[in-house]
This record gives C-alpha cells, structure tokens and sequence, in this order.
C-alpha cells in the first residue's frame, strides 16, 4: 500500500513539475522575446554594398538598412529637441578602409502623446549611407570595417534604454582591370551621396 501511495505521488508530483516546467518556459520565452524588443531586437539591421567589389584607392558606397519593429520609432540623427537622443552610425577605421561620410535619411514629424510637438523621426525602415575609401595600395582580398547603429527606441508611451546594434561591413577589392558590377540599385537610389 506504501508502495503504491509513492508511486502516486512521484506521478502527480511528475505532472507538477512537468506544468510548472511548461509555464517557466512560456514565461521564459515570454520574456525573451520583450527582452528582445526592449534591447537591440527592435532594430534589425543589414548592410549591403553599392557594387560586388571595389578597386584600391577608389570610394565605396555603402548602406546600412534598418528595420523598425511596428509600434517603435526611433529618433532621426538630428532629433528635434536637443535631450532626444540622436540615430548613429558609428565605424572603427582601419589603415586599409576609412570613413569619408555618412549620409542620413531625413526623418518623418510625428506627434506622439508624450510629447506637444511633432518630433522627427524614422519609423518601419531607414538607410543610412556611408562613403568608405579604400587605401591605395591595398591588394586584392576581403577587407573589413566593425562598427554599430545606436539609437534610442520609442514607443507611443515610453522610450527604452539606448542601445546599438553591432555590425560589420566587409569590401571585396579586386585589381584595377575587373570591371564591377553594381548591386542593391534599390537601395542606392534612394541616398543622396553629395
């Protein structure tokens, strides 16, 4: 009869472990995912370049495209009021590849309830342009800049902590003769390089 009554026990006491385990998970990814949103999961953001690759000594175009979660804004690179905190592209030169300019997109006024006046702002998706230069004598290869995107996310009510996301932009440069091919044109035409 003792026998059976732990056995009982163990499996009621399994079931219970089995559904607190199932709710600490859900509650758990729950979490992950606001964690997520309420860090660098609000912005996503991709790199891509003008053309496949690049000849030593020239400029490369590049673009940085930024994916906004829905219900977020982020605030432009020239926030409408001095303590909003500005959208910033932000790269490591190296001896092989440095940063000649960056090129904003003009952000969207919006108003929102927390604020009386319109504040400018990217929402869905901005791109933000860079013009890097090769050095001269580079041979060919992959060449790499790191760098990040910081902002300060928004939603209706509030502003999240700022963050950044981390990125990395690799140039493929190949001699003087290789002919390049230009990639990405939706991209590019929408910045203004000058």
């Amino acid at each position: 009869m003792r026998t059976q009554s732990l056995v009982d026990d163990r499996g009621g006491l399994s079931s219970r472990l089995s559904l607190i385990l199932t709710a600490f998970i859900l509650v758990w990814l729950t979490g992950g995912i606001c964690l997520g949103q309420g860090s660098t999961g609000v912005v996503e953001a991709r790199v891509v370049t003008a053309t496949e690759a690049a000849h030593p000594g020239t400029s490369v175009k590049v673009a940085v495209v930024a994916e906004i979660a829905p219900g977020f804004h982020i605030n432009d690179h020239k926030p409408t009021l001095d303590y909003l905190i500005p959208t910033e592209l932000k790269l490591e030169p190296t001896k092989d590849l440095s940063v000649e300019k960056v090129f904003y997109p003009k952000g969207e006024l919006k108003k929102f309830e927390f604020s009386d006046q319109g504040l400018s702002v990217y929402q869905d998706k901005a791109v933000v342009g860079a013009l890097l230069k090769l050095a001269a004598g580079v041979p060919p290869g992959e060449y790499t800049i790191k760098g990040k995107l910081a902002y300060q996310a928004c939603n209706e009510h509030a502003c999240l902590p700022p963050t950044s996301v981390p990125l990395s932009i690799t140039v493929k440069v190949v001699p003087r003769g290789v002919t390049l091919k230009r990639v990405h044109t939706d991209v590019f035409d929408k910045i203004q390089f000058d």
